[in-house]
């Protein structure tokens, strides 16, 4: 098969090559010479000339893909004017001339020296032109003409992806388009058929097919379902040359999936479940689970779970488990073995999504019964009440009783019950049960007016089986008694005004009882009867719990009695009643004309009668006044400065400032004292000079020697002019003076560098001589010793 479409292929070759060669021949039979001019007549006689071209053509044609081994004549140019003398030389230029196509100067054949590949490039653009070989002076003038690669099916068809993957929802209807797939090819479709494509399945049938021209895949078998099959390998061939035998090929694989619609129904696997709770459960709690199988995916296999009927529907509920399609049964209600030990519930399992399409198939739901037995459980104790409520009055003798709790078993074995109180609960002990009969009973006396209500809880426990407990809240209501007597409701003080008018009210009492409602309002308000005919004051009972002090007398005088103490009994309306006396503080004030208090301070009434007003404005200003005169005379005298310079007869110690001194500079000359120029060494005579190193110590004459306090600056200074005189020590110059002392024994020593002008020192200060007049006395001090020695 092979070898037959070579040589099908190679006889085409031929066959257009020889076409080529034809056409190309004829071509250059019809060429006219332009040597010939035409002679026109123009106007006025003038004769024109109009040259002619040479050669006319329009396109060579060279094959592609020729592997012979001589290069392929294109064609030929001839010009007429070409005497076959060789004088005219062929000239060609433009797109591959002299790589591609070559030409032969005398004869004008142009060959093609490489292969051509139309795919690449499908045609050329040439220039030929005849010049004079001697001269190269054009012939004729430049002519174009095109080379067009003829094509041959050289070009297999590609696909544009290599795999394809594509979905089709199952059970589709023959014919249902799947996905279109495309090739291309290379070749030139305008000559003959070698890119025309048909497309074929080579696999995948008989489940689908392909259209030959357009390349559409369809279903071709109805009722494919993806849970018997899922995915589809096809593969689809493009053939050239319209699918004729010798045309060639190309394939791609197309993966196609059935994606999933609602078509089945959930099942349940098994017709009955079998389940068991314990009575101890509590609501909320799993039971068991039940799941119907639904091969769909996705939201077609969604399935909801529910109670349709059954003896458990009010103790039991069910929910949904969609990360498992589990249908969850949970406890509802609390279950007791010893009323009923078995429950039965219809389950029903149903589709949420519904396909319309696929209603016919049947209901999309199912049913399971579940029975659940219940099993016994070993029960704490149970109270009788979820809760207590008692009452005991208060002040109640201990050991009174006040109520009492009972607890049973509920299991069949009925055990005994022992009770306690839980202690947290009743921290400060006040009541106590008795373990065996459940009654409670108080301690200690209780006060209602601390604690209205008492919250206990009290245990229950078998008495065989101490982990097994209840517990109930028990609530005790302290009965209020009449044990408090009613008082002021507040610190009351009263003022009444000395201009006061007889039976005028000046205040209004109420009063509080810590009692309860029952044992104290209403309020008897009273006066001791010792006081009842008080001549200065009265009490009105106003009977609304309140009362009133009225002035029973006009008259009142502060400087006779500016203070009265009233006492107020004040009963309650209990059983027995209970009463208590209250003392209220009554103050007498001054008053204006219309009543308002002025003052209620007998002092400054006393005052007030001695002394006026403006007396008092006047003292207040002398006050002002004095202050005002200190403040001046305090800044006067702080800005008043005192003399620079006391003048005292020949006293010359105030030239003489210390400017080490941290005291007040110029204007401070008390500060001054002449011995802090003085040496310590000094008084006794011996002052070490710590300019120079002495060859001998100079023992100063007896009567030179300083007092050690004098203050005399002239006869210091004279002194210290004499010691330098007679000293042969000391320098020729006596200008410097030694005016601080460094201590005695230090063992730093002097740390003077002048020492070292007499010291036998290595340093050369020669180069002090170079540095001009102001460093001539340090050169002469520090020079070298030979020049120290020529100088002395």
């Amino acid at each position: 098969m092979k070898e037959d479409n070579c040589l099908h292929a190679a006889l085409i070759c031929l066959g257009m090559l020889y076409y080529s060669h034809a056409i190309t021949t004829d071509k250059l039979n019809h060429a006219r010479p332009s040597l010939h001019g035409h002679h026109e007549k123009g106007k006025e006689g003038q004769v024109l000339h109009r040259s002619k071209r040479g050669w006319v053509w329009n396109q060579f044609f060279v094959i592609e893909e020729y592997t012979g081994p001589d290069p392929v004549l294109v064609g030929r140019l001839h010009s007429d004017i070409d005497s076959g003398d060789g004088n005219i030389k062929y000239i060609l230029s433009g797109e591959g001339a002299g790589i591609i196509f070559v030409i032969d100067d005398k004869s004008g054949n142009i060959h093609a020296t490489k292969t051509l590949d139309r795919e690449e490039r499908a045609q050329y653009t040439l220039t030929a032109q005849a010049v004079d070989r001697n001269t190269n002076r054009p012939l004729e003038p430049p002519s174009e003409f095109i080379v067009k690669v003829q094509d041959i099916n050289d070009n297999p068809p590609e696909f544009l992806h290599e795999n394809y993957h594509a979905n089709v929802p199952e059970r589709s209807n023959v014919g249902t388009s799947v996905i279109q797939v495309t090739a291309s090819d290379a070749d030139d479709p305008t000559y003959g058929n070698s890119a025309k494509l048909v497309y074929s399945i080579l696999e995948g049938q008989p489940y689908f097919s392909v259209e030959a021209q357009t390349g559409i895949i369809r279903t071709a078998l109805p009722n494919m379902d993806r849970e018997a099959k899922e995915e589809y390998h096809v593969v689809i061939q493009a053939k050239d040359m319209g699918g004729h035998m010798g045309g060639l090929s190309g394939t791609t694989k197309v993966t196609i999936t059935l994606t999933d619609v609602n078509d089945n129904p959930p099942k349940f696997p098994q017709s009955v479940y079998q389940m068991s709770v314990s009575e101890a459960a509590v609501p909320g709690e799993e039971v068991g689970r039940v799941k119907a199988k639904d091969p769909d995916i996705g939201e077609n296999g969604l399935v909801a779970y529910s109670i349709i009927d059954g003896d458990g529907m009010d103790m039991f509920e069910i929910t949904t488990d969609y990360e498992t399609q589990e249908g969850v049964v949970k406890l509802k209600k609390l279950l007791d073995f010893e009323t009923k030990k078995s429950y039965s519930l219809k389950v029903e399992a149903a589709n949420v999504h519904i396909d319309p399409k696929f209603i016919s198939n049947g209901p999309f739901k199912d049913t399971v019964t579940v029975k659940i037995s219940v099993e016994d459980a070993d029960e704490p104790p149970v109270f009788l009440k979820p809760s207590y409520i008692f009452e005991v009055q208060e002040n109640a003798a201990s050991g009174t009783v006040v109520g009492k709790v009972h607890a049973k078993d509920p299991d069949a074995a009925n055990s005994a019950i022992r009770y306690s109180i839980d202690r947290h609960t009743d921290l400060e002990r006040y009541f106590t049960i008795n373990a065996e009969d459940g009654n409670i009973k108080t301690i200690k006396a209780l006060d209602r007016e601390e604690i209205a209500w008492h919250n206990i809880s009290v245990f229950a426990v078998e008495v065989h089986k101490q982990h097994q407990e209840a517990k109930v809240p028990v609530a005790i209501k302290v009965v209020d008694v009449n044990d408090n007597a009613p008082k002021f409701a507040a610190a009351y003080e009263a003022f009444v005004c000395e201009n006061a008018r007889s039976n005028q009210q000046f205040i209004t009492i109420s009063a509080d009882d810590r009692d309860d409602s029952a044992n104290g309002p209403r309020f008897i308000f009273s006066l001791p009867p010792e006081i009842i005919h008080n001549p200065n004051f009265t009490l009105r009972d106003n009977r609304d719990n309140t009362a009133s002090v009225l002035v029973r007398r006009e008259g009142f005088s502060r400087q006779k009695q500016d203070l009265y103490l009233l006492p107020i009994v004040i009963s309650d309306g209990g059983l027995p009643p209970m009463s208590s006396t209250n003392t209220l503080t009554i103050r007498v004030c001054g008053c204006d004309s219309n009543g308002s208090m002025v003052s209620c301070n007998a002092e400054a009434y006393m005052l007030n009668a001695g002394l006026s007003t403006g007396a008092l404005v006047a003292i207040l200003a002398c006050i002002v006044i004095l202050l005002v005169i200190v403040v001046l005379f305090v800044t006067l005298k702080r800005q008043k400065k005192e003399p620079l310079i006391v003048f005292e007869e020949e006293d010359v110690r105030e030239n003489i400032i210390t400017y080490d001194d941290e005291g007040g500079g110029e204007e401070d000359t008390e500060a001054f004292d002449i011995a802090t120029l003085q040496n310590p060494d000094g008084i006794n005579g011996f002052i070490p000079r710590k300019d120079i190193k002495p060859e001998y110590q100079y023992m100063p004459r007896p009567g030179l020697r300083p007092a050690p306090n004098s203050v005399d600056v002239d006869d210091f200074i004279n002194t210290r002019i004499q010691e330098a005189d007679n000293d042969p020590t000391a320098p020729p110059y006596d200008s410097i003076q030694i005016y601080g002392y460094e201590g005695r024994g230090s063992v730093a020593g002097s740390l003077s560098s002048l020492e070292s002008a007499t010291t036998d020192s290595d340093l050369d200060y020669d180069y002090l001589q170079n540095w001009g007049p102001r460093f001539k006395k340090l050169a002469d001090l520090y020079g070298s010793k030979d020049t120290f020695d020529d100088d002395s």
